[in-house]
């Protein structure tokens, strides 16, 4: 049985870990080769040295999302080294400071403004250049369930997802007739490094209490959420695109 992904080319940005690390794996036992991007060489080259140890093609080529010209050089080394791209996960992202908006660090707001909303505009700007000088292709961007709703004391990641989804519909009705589908992924609460490194351990009464906003009282899994990625970037979804999928565990449906 063929894999979805076979012969495909594609990219995944924030890839270092958590849920980037997962859907390049994914991507890689769907039968793309991958090219793996992070700031971080280190924990990115550990994925793709995970990808290659499990029979998968990878490459890593370090990118900061918020540099243009890095971008820029990403995709034109991805282009260069396979000859075309044909999925994307623009994943790259930082939770930033908590805080209530009037208390909220400028710095910290530029920051995150600045990854996770003009990150994913600028890997589009390069994916969709590609993607119209080759066969078309398929983007996924990672919003959030906080895209689509509000919470308090993450303001700019509330407000940066909440635009991704915007951009994510914007692309895909201005490229849907050439070939290029545009969806974005909104999970619930993830239980990853960036989760931890917030205070969210399990074990934790904080733990307990962000469960329970979930119909599931439970977090999800990085895998969970990479699964509905490789299908996004497959065939199996070719009638798919302007989407926002929720891979929330019923977070947005109580």
């Amino acid at each position: 049985m063929d894999q979805p992904l076979d012969g495909k080319i594609a990219l995944v940005t924030g890839a270092g870990s958590g849920i980037g690390r997962a859907c390049a794996l994914a991507l890689a036992r769907a039968g793309a080769a991958v090219v793996v991007s992070d700031i971080s060489a280190g924990q990115g080259e550990q994925t793709a040295r995970a990808i290659a140890e499990a029979g998968g093609a990878a490459q890593f080529v370090r990118a900061d999302v918020t540099d243009a010209r890095q971008v820029e050089a990403l995709i034109r080394a991805t282009v260069q080294a396979h000859g075309r791209l044909d999925a994307a996960c623009n994943n790259a992202g930082v939770l930033g400071a908590q805080a209530r908006l009037a208390d909220y660090p400028e710095e910290s707001w530029g920051q995150v403004i600045a990854t996770n909303l003009t990150g994913v505009w600028l890997c589009m700007k390069y994916e969709i250049g590609a993607m119209l000088a080759g066969r078309g292709g398929a983007i996924v961007n990672m919003a959030s369930v906080l895209g689509t709703v509000g919470f308090p004391s993450v303001g700019p990641y509330v407000a940066a997802k909440h635009g991704v989804i915007g951009l994510t519909k914007t692309a895909a009705l201005e490229y849907a007739r050439q070939g290029i589908r545009v969806n974005a992924v909104c999970p619930g609460f993830i239980a990853t490094p960036l989760l931890e490194q917030a205070g969210i351990r399990e074990g934790t009464d904080q733990y307990a209490r962000i469960a329970s906003r979930h119909a599931m009282r439970r977090l999800g899994e990085p895998d969970e959420v990479a699964e509905a990625v490789v299908w996004l970037c497959s065939g199996a979804s070719s009638f798919v695109t302007g989407h926002a999928l929720m891979v929330d565990g019923g977070f947005a449906a109580q």
